[in-house]
């Protein structure tokens, strides 16, 4: 609505005491997107970000990265080489809540420059160890999920399980997923803390440089190749170079890291697909089915790695049915 961001500027004064706003300017879409965001100029020059969600969802998404950028403490904060935003302040409007943040300046990149880009995309993978080695006291500390590997072994069972009963799951991609899940070794790792939905969306970069990170309401303790799976979708050189960005930094000795992000980005189809099935959605349905046909396609060339370890300790035919009956009864 027009001078919305005038609304909200009036109401970033309310939610931090003392505040005098010299300037402000909408961020994003003002008729689109789950948010109404503005920019606001402090008086000392200092600036901040306020955000009112529009609809549930992203009042859900916005209380969950609330909870994890307060449990991210100075302290913490310190040991990462990007900025995350920090809490100023909020303020009732509504049914709901604006939020006062910091800003972090810096622009969104795109898959296509880490592979045009070696130094970004060693940038990027710097960052990653960075969080991954955080200390995981604190987000236990602050009651954040702390998933063991187990637990994320059947989540990823559940969505296999679930997109398979569709019937629209190719059958090379189920024998592939199956293989997978049956390989104990493959889920053999150390949790760490994870920021769980890093993304061009998640990055802000400046140059070569990450100049930042948003969107931490997954922060837990969890896989940490689910932060890098997200990589696969780019260009072919992007991921080895993040990856080997990732090691030298410190970023673990998980040698089956590599695969276990294949798995994740593989399943981002299945679970495209058990959302368009739900939302009935016949146009969301078709793309993931088209998605993995082409994933099919992709996985049969020689080049592309198998997601199982080198030399695999597979379950038992009996113990994956018990896993598999076991999601059933839990999302049946």
């Amino acid at each position: 609505m027009a001078g919305s961001q005038f609304t909200l500027a009036a109401l970033a004064t309310t939610a931090v005491p003392g505040l005098v706003v010299t300037g402000t300017r909408t961020l994003g879409s003002v008729a689109a997107g789950d948010y109404e965001s503005a920019l606001i100029r402090h008086a000392d020059g200092v600036q901040s970000v306020i955000r009112r969600p529009r609809n549930q969802r992203a009042e859900a998404r916005q209380s969950a990265d609330l909870l994890a950028i307060r449990a991210l403490s100075a302290g913490i904060r310190s040991r990462l080489p990007f900025a995350v935003p920090e809490y100023r302040g909020q303020a009732p409007i509504g049914s709901t809540r604006a939020i006062v943040t910091g800003y972090v300046p810096g622009a969104h990149p795109t898959l296509r420059a880490l592979g045009e880009r070696p130094a970004l995309a060693t940038a990027v993978g710097g960052a990653l160890a960075a969080v991954h080695q955080l200390p995981t006291s604190f987000v236990t500390d602050a009651g954040l999920p702390s998933l063991t590997p187990f637990e994320i072994l059947r989540s990823a069972v559940s969505v296999m399980d679930r997109a398979v009963a569709t019937k629209l799951v190719p059958a090379a991609l189920q024998e592939r997923w199956e293989g997978a899940a049956r390989d104990q070794q493959l889920w053999q790792f150390t949790p760490t803390v994870v920021h769980g939905a890093v993304g061009t969306e998640s990055l802000l970069v400046e140059g070569d440089a990450v100049t930042g990170v948003l969107g931490w309401g997954e922060l837990r303790l969890g896989d940490p190749a689910k932060d890098l799976a997200w990589v696969l979708a780019g260009p072919r050189e992007a991921f080895p170079t993040v990856l080997s960005a990732y090691e030298a930094n410190g970023g673990g000795r998980d040698r089956q890291l590599a695969q276990r992000a294949r798995v994740h980005h593989e399943l981002e189809t299945a679970q495209w697909l058990l959302h368009g099935v739900q939302a009935k959605s016949t146009e969301v349905v078709d793309d993931a089915v088209a998605m993995m046909h082409r994933l099919v396609d992709a996985v049969h060339a020689p080049s592309t790695p198998p997601l199982q370890s080198v030399s695999p300790d597979t379950m038992e035919i009996g113990e994956v049915e018990q896993l598999l009956s076991t999601t059933e009864r839990k999302h049946g």
